[in-house]
């Protein structure tokens, strides 16, 4: 029985050995196709899964074990996932398994909780595997634990040096800044209550009690995460406010000067706002709808599909 105890999706995959790092590399692939197959790849290496569940949500898996002895990965390839969630299953005659603290088949941070530096020194020494077998295009993205928003955090990696954190708990762009990504090393070493470190310059925090309203602009949505798809690899995310669902795609700015956000709301049927803090160092500009100050007001109509482009200010 697996059960989702997080407040974001998962799947359970279990491959043929020493095929982890291949199996999620062929789900990261899927791209758009991703949410249609569970993000579980066609592929001879999977011999066992569990389709993407939500939160609260359980499944069941049951199958014979092989009958070859070997290491048996196991993974979650729900995008920005596996490369950190992952572990193993032995297959063996022997009483014994290898030490977790020194046991290169589980994420580095569990083997540093149980008390290991993770490798050995002297004759025959091994190190770990880096996080990632390949080097990182953008757009790509992390889970992440970061201060400034809350427990369901992703920080997402764009093109031209650029990156925001999307708060997957309270459906909302929380930051974005300029520069390196993010060092996830604490993180991963397993230390407690450790933060991801944002490497770079935070040039936007939103500021806003929420930033979309429906049919009346002086009063906040309750929200609710649905999940997020790839479209050519930049997450576009599905949330409701009050019950109507949006979608939300965030790219760069040609030049890198800043964000487009383009929105969908096809199920509108009020007036929609979008609101900013004064101030907050943005220049706004939208593709439909009539600016009153600070709120941009789109008709039900333009709310279908709009886009607003934040552009930092020189």
């Amino acid at each position: 029985m697996f059960t989702n105890t997080d407040d974001m999706a998962h799947n359970l995959l279990i491959t043929k050995p020493g095929a982890r790092e291949a199996v999620v590399q062929a789900a990261l692939q899927l791209a758009e196709k991703g949410p249609a197959q569970n993000y579980i790849p066609n592929t001879a290496n999977v011999l066992w899964s569990i389709p993407v569940i939500g939160p609260d949500e359980k499944a069941t898996l049951s199958f014979t074990a092989p009958a070859k002895k070997g290491v048996y990965p196991y993974v979650c390839t729900f995008p920005g996932h596996g490369f950190v969630m992952y572990g193993a299953m032995y297959v063996t005659d022997k009483q014994e398994l290898p030490d977790i603290g020194n046991d290169l088949n589980i994420p580095e941070s569990r083997r540093k909780e149980n008390g290991a530096a993770g490798k050995t020194t002297g004759h025959g020494a091994h190190t770990a595997k880096p996080a990632h077998p390949y080097v990182l295009k953008p757009p790509y993205l992390y889970r992440v634990f970061i201060e400034g928003a809350g427990p369901a955090a992703i920080a997402v990696r764009l093109p031209h040096q650029l990156s925001y954190c999307w708060d997957a708990g309270s459906c909302r762009l929380r930051f974005a800044w300029t520069g390196d990504f993010v060092d996830n090393s604490a993180l991963w070493a397993g230390h407690k209550d450790a933060t991801a470190a944002i490497l770079g310059e935070v040039f936007y925090r939103d500021k806003t009690a929420y930033p979309l309203r429906i049919k009346d602009p002086g009063v906040i949505p309750a929200t609710a995460f649905k999940g997020y798809r790839l479209v050519d690899r930049y997450p576009e995310f599905h949330y409701t406010i009050d019950g109507t669902s949006v979608y939300e795609l965030i790219k760069p700015e040609a030049d890198g000067s800043g964000l487009v956000r383009t929105f969908r709301i096809p199920g509108a049927a009020y007036p929609v706002w979008f609101v900013f803090t004064p101030g907050d160092g943005i220049k706004y500009t939208s593709s439909a709808g009539s600016w009153e100050g600070n709120k941009l007001v789109l008709s039900a109509e333009e709310a279908g599909s709009f886009v607003i482009t934040m552009t930092r200010d020189k």
